[in-house]
């Protein structure tokens, strides 16, 4: 073998182990369901707003008994972008919530080891009649090639959970829960003064 050869050799060996060592550092996205086209924003001005509207919802609702108050995808979204950020393993990121046709959908994005994809978690919000307080159910989750993962759909649901019977929720508030609806990127709760 010739001098050119071994070079040749050791340098197409040395290129095939960088691509390597390159692609184990890499993050490999493997698919799941479309990623909503339009982005809802995250920010702390959007949780502010959210918990200054349900302060001024329930002095209102102290003179009437009647509690009403509106949350919007943005305001939900932010509010659980950063809930997950407060955990140190949090089963999904990236969340984009959406309010449309009676359904609350959640977008993010799972990781598992190299691997990344995209999730989808259709629920259904109704209210529990014994308690009155917000009943998450999931009517579909998709989390693309990955099998749902062991408590990633408990672990969702407390986090969801938490959001509306944290402080936020109708228990903190002290106000019972008679009706939910969502559309067009409204979630409108109503209630009574407990």
């Amino acid at each position: 073998m010739n001098k050119n050869m071994k070079i040749k050799k050791y340098l197409l060996t040395f290129l095939l182990l960088i691509l390597l060592l390159n692609s184990l550092a890499c993050t490999i996205f493997v698919g799941g369901p479309e990623y909503a086209m339009r982005a809802v924003p995250v920010s702390e001005e959007e949780v502010q707003s959210l918990q200054t509207q349900v302060e001024q919802a329930m002095i209102a609702g102290a003179e009437t008994g009647v509690v009403t108050f509106q949350i919007t995808e943005s305001q939900l979204t932010s509010y659980i972008a950063l809930k997950m950020q407060e955990k140190s393993n949090p089963p999904f990121t990236e969340p984009q919530i959406f309010l449309r046709d009676g359904q609350m959908r959640m977008y993010g994005k799972i990781n598992r080891g190299m691997f990344a994809a995209n999730m989808l978690i259709s629920m259904n919000v109704n209210i529990d009649p014994t308690t009155g307080m917000p009943k998450i159910e999931i009517a579909a989750a998709d989390f693309g090639p990955f099998p749902a993962p062991e408590g990633l759909n408990n672990a969702i649901g407390t986090i969801i959970d938490e959001t509306f019977t944290g402080s936020l929720g109708p228990v903190a508030l002290g106000f019972r829960l008679e009706s939910v609806e969502i559309a067009d990127g409204i979630m409108t709760m109503s209630g009574r003064i407990k």
